[in-house]
């Protein structure tokens, strides 16, 4: 179903409160503000908000560190990002953490990022797949880096997805850079979508600064999982026109590659679709944006109000005390509708049984075998027995 005009206006409204965001924590930064690091999706923001659109509020997710446009589609505030990279008390984490690392388990389906690359993508499948044990029609997404397929947790978590069928979408951000090793460095691939062929799963390549195609394919893929046919691979080829942090310069990339990508911004390429399109008018942008600085004013003032968490509420929190985990198990389905869904590779297994197993004949030898007497060994009876002398030439 295509894109109502409120959607599409929806869409530039999240990529632009994404970058307006990132450019007030960069002032915090500068500020000695923000606790920590802080990591810039300048340039990759249609990634991260056309495939979170794509998603339905059951759905689930679990976001990189550059992913803020991600978590702002999925109901957090922005008051929840700055107050986090702000280490505040009123922060999700409760100021225990001065990153993106958090999430919401029991309302917004958000799991909490994990710094060891990969590590993700075996986690979501595992969401994914109590979803289907639960009978709950849901669909589980996270994001991965060109550098971070390289790790082995890539690969042995989409291997395990697509062996089970899971109901997961991976989409690559390949954005041309492992913080400071170029992608021909690290792969012999044009496209990192073909990694999904070892694995028997569709991979597509996409415009990553094309914030429709982003979402288009997001959608069918979350289709194609919920229902039933496994994962997919998503590369979004972009540009990180920041360096890795802000502590990163990035003068490992050569100006004609900045200026090649700064001409592709997809706000800007997006604004232009919109003109062209006759899908908004000058008025309705400048409405927009106007909106996007009144409540940007109202959130960081809110972020900023709230205090420093006390020395002693570090120790909070560490253990679960009192049922801290309320999300309980409901079965909906018998076992067999939710074991793996069959495939190709099990229908040849089935084909090819009779070649594959033990035959009668066989087994029947084997037991023959059996029965035979066993060889004697030392201090068994008869093993002391002379062998008959050999005769001489």
């Amino acid at each position: 179903m295509p894109l109502s005009k409120p959607q599409h206006l929806e869409l530039y409204y999240w990529m632009q409160l994404n970058r307006k965001l990132e450019d007030a924590l960069t002032i915090l930064f500068r500020q000695n503000k923000v606790v920590g690091g802080l990591y810039s999706s300048l340039g990759q923001e249609a990634i991260s908000v056309g495939s979170a659109y794509a998603l339905e509020k059951r759905d689930w997710m679990a976001p990189m560190i550059r992913n803020h446009g991600a978590l702002l589609v999925k109901g957090f505030k922005p008051r929840d990002i700055a107050m986090q990279y702000m280490a505040r008390k009123g922060s999700p984490t409760g100021g225990k953490e001065g990153t993106s690392h958090f999430g919401d388990l029991s309302d917004r389906h958000v799991v909490s990022p994990i710094s060891m690359l990969g590590d993700l993508i075996p986690v979501m499948t595992g969401v994914g797949l109590a979803a289907r044990y639960l009978g709950r029609d849901e669909v589980a997404m996270t994001w991965i880096g060109d550098g971070g397929s390289s790790t082995g947790a890539f690969h042995e978590g989409l291997n395990f997805a697509a062996v089970q069928r899971a109901p997961l979408v991976l989409i690559l951000e390949n954005n041309l850079w492992a913080y400071s090793t170029p992608t021909y460095l690290q792969a012999g691939l044009k496209d990192f979508a073909d990694r999904a062929k070892a694995y028997g799963i569709p991979g597509v390549t996409i415009d990553g600064n094309d914030v429709l195609a982003v979402y288009e394919a997001t959608r069918a893929a979350v289709e194609r999982a919920r229902r039933g046919d496994g994962p997919t691979l998503i590369e979004t080829k972009s540009f990180r026109r920041k360096g890795h942090a802000q502590h990163d310069p990035a003068n490992y990339v050569p100006d004609w590659m900045r200026k090649e990508w700064e001409a592709k911004d997809p706000i800007l390429r997006f604004e232009k679709y919109l003109t062209d399109k006759k899908l908004w008018t000058e008025k309705e942008k400048n409405e927009i944006l106007a909106r996007i600085d009144r409540e940007l004013k109202d959130e960081l003032a809110a972020a900023e109000a709230s205090p420093l968490p006390q020395p002693e509420e570090a120790a909070l929190g560490v253990y679960c005390e009192g049922g801290c985990h309320e999300i309980r198990a409901t079965w909906k389905r018998s076992p067999d509708e939710v074991k793996p869904p069959r495939h190709e590779v099990a229908d040849w297994f089935v084909e090819h049984k009779p070649a594959l197993l033990p035959t009668a004949s066989v087994n029947g030898a084997r037991s023959a075998k059996r029965e035979k007497e066993p060889v004697a060994v030392a201090g068994n009876p008869g093993h002391g027995k002379k062998k008959p002398a050999r005769k001489k030439k």
